[in-house]
């Protein structure tokens, strides 16, 4: 059996993994506005948020995880991420007017 200092440290690489994934989620994000912005489109998409909401909840259960747990986590990423699709947009428009 391995003991908790073990089991606490491979969390960690867990948790390093997951904040990596974010980094890598919010950089594609920033792209992504930059099309929407040269597009002439809103910064949300709730059809493309619902559509990721509906596959997170069945993979969730797949996994075994609480679907409205790991939903309301997703919820929090999507706010992230179009919170930095809205600054990049407000930055550029600032750019614009000087």
């Amino acid at each position: 059996m391995q003991d908790i200092k073990q089991l606490r440290k491979r969390i960690d690489e867990v948790d390093e993994q997951i904040l990596q994934s974010l980094s890598e989620r919010a950089e594609i994000c920033r792209c992504i506005g930059q099309v929407k912005e040269r597009s002439g489109l809103p910064v949300q998409d709730f059809p493309r948020e619902n559509t990721v909401y509906a596959h997170i909840r069945e993979k969730a259960a797949e996994l075994g995880l609480a679907p409205s747990h790991v939903e309301a986590v997703y919820r929090q990423i999507v706010r992230m991420c179009s919170a930095i699709q809205d600054s990049e947009r407000k930055r550029s428009e600032t750019k614009l007017e000087n």
